[in-house]
């Protein structure tokens, strides 16, 4: 774990004076060593190596990308000292809050708090191993020089990063609603930078879940249609489709499906939040299990709050062309033939449903985090994307896996007013009728599209989060 922790933060830098000026335009000079008037990413990597300043796989091009206002392809002196000492600022705020009693020196016992309300478990040897590493005059303790010369070339300036890398977050969307929501940090409540991170994840669900809307129709079709004596392949289902309402029919729904995904987000949000405060003792750690507990109450919440949606969703889905016009044509005509009930068919299977697929999420993820920690990470705690990608894309769908049948269940109890009279039931009647006529394989109708909208979405996701956390100025 020690290892894990000082490859993503630690460096071992040489001691100079960054309160001069001129040390920072003496080592600009030994940087620019074509003598230019400006440092790039090639020099400073191999001045500072020269200099015998480790640092991070990357780190070179994301100062160089930071502090290059001009775009020219390097740092001139001013960008290059403005960056430094913006980054010392930074390096600052984060000293001062791991310096829980304001003495000036951060010990072991501080660095062990801190990362494990970060959510992080070390042991206290792990934490003066530590605490050594930076420990440049054997005191046992950290004073803001020291740290300061770990950090000073090390973009990650915020410790909340090292969590950042393994933080299982749903804003990488798959189209489905019972995830484990975000979590935030407290600067990032208080400085307001949750909403930005939530309009991110928003905006990257929608333009996920418009790009993998074909398969999701594709899926919801199977579910509700194919049968034992009615076979629908997914290209039979294309074609059904498409020669019924065109190329245009295959997105029919997307349109309250990518709707319901900011006011959803939003109150998982909120009530993720409250739900932990009363799960946990105050001043307490959240637990894993607390953690799941918490989410899965905060999706039963949101869930409760937009179901009328999802039967929306269905429905439109589902229809022919031209049998609804638009979303509150759906809802006005559910409303005047079937009642207010119409818009909560379904709901017990689906909050039965949170339950395993949250979990087994989570704990898959957690799983697979700690088998790479363990085996694979040496000098950096940094597993990159598609490990990253790897692991949420398994965990997921071992989730979907096991929720499955109870997602069919719901779809199908949505769906029952464009069914047949005899295949109108109960949540209990229709699963027993399914094993009795199609047998257990019967309950997985459909999850071949759904199975094959999981990578392009989450990678959709991941792509245009990251274009937003730039855009609204979340991360350079």
């Amino acid at each position: 774990m020690y290892r894990v922790i000082k490859g993503l933060v630690l460096t071992e830098s040489r001691c100079w004076d960054p309160d001069s000026e001129r040390s920072y335009q003496d080592l600009f000079d030994k940087l620019d060593t074509n003598k230019d008037g400006k440092v790039d990413v090639a020099e400073l990597r191999a001045g500072l190596t020269a200099m015998g300043i480790s640092f991070r796989k990357g780190a070179a091009q994301k100062i160089v990308s930071s502090g290059d206002k001009n775009k020219d392809g390097g740092l001139d002196f001013n960008e290059f000292n403005k960056y430094l000492k913006e980054h010392e600022k930074k390096l600052h705020l984060t000293f001062k809050s791991l310096d829980k009693n304001n003495d000036g020196h951060i010990d072991a016992s501080e660095i062990k708090q801190s990362l494990e309300e970060l959510g992080m478990d070390i042991t206290k040897e792990e934490a003066q191993t530590i605490l050594q590493s930076m420990d440049i005059d054997g005191t046992m303790m950290v004073d803001w020089n020291e740290w300061r010369d770990h950090f000073l070339f090390n973009p990650a300036h915020n410790l909340n990063e090292i969590i950042r890398y393994w933080k299982h977050s749903s804003v990488l969307d798959i189209g489905e609603s019972i995830a484990i929501p975000d979590e935030f940090t407290e600067e990032e409540k208080t400085s307001g930078g949750w909403w930005k991170q939530l309009a991110a994840g928003a905006m990257a669900g929608a333009v996920s879940r418009t790009g993998t809307a074909p398969l999701d129709r594709a899926k919801v079709f199977m579910q509700v249609h194919s049968s034992k004596s009615n076979r629908i392949t997914l290209l039979g289902g294309f074609k059904q489709m498409i020669k019924e309402g065109g190329v245009a029919s295959l997105w029919r729904g997307n349109g309250v499906n990518v709707l319901k995904i900011a006011p959803e987000t939003a109150i998982k949000f909120m009530a993720y939040e409250q739900y932990k405060k009363l799960l946990t003792p105050e001043g307490g750690k959240v637990q894993t299990h607390q953690r799941f507990m918490a989410g899965s109450l905060a999706g039963a919440t949101a869930q409760s709050s937009i179901y009328p949606m999802e039967v929306m969703k269905t429905r439109l889905t589902l229809g022919k062309t031209g049998q609804y016009n638009g979303m509150f044509d759906c809802a006005k005509k559910i409303l005047r033939k079937e009642g207010i009930k119409a818009f909560y068919k379904g709901y017990t299977p689906n909050m039965i449903g949170i339950i395993p697929y949250a979990g087994i999420d989570l704990a898959v993820y957690e799983s697979l985090k700690n088998a790479w920690l363990s085996r694979y990470a040496k000098d950096t705690a940094n597993p990159g994307i598609l490990v990253l990608l790897g692991c949420g894309t398994i965990s997921s769908t071992c989730g979907q896996l096991a929720s499955y049948p109870l997602a069919l269940l719901r779809t199908r109890m949505q769906a029952q007013a464009t069914l047949e009279a005899s295949d109108k039931s109960t949540m209990t009647g229709l699963m027993k009728g399914i094993m009795a006529n199609e047998g257990f394989f019967g309950l997985y109708r459909g999850i071949l599209p759904n199975f094959m909208k999981v990578i392009p979405a989450v990678s959709i996701s991941y792509v245009v989060y990251e274009y937003m956390k730039t855009g609204l100025g979340i991360s350079k």
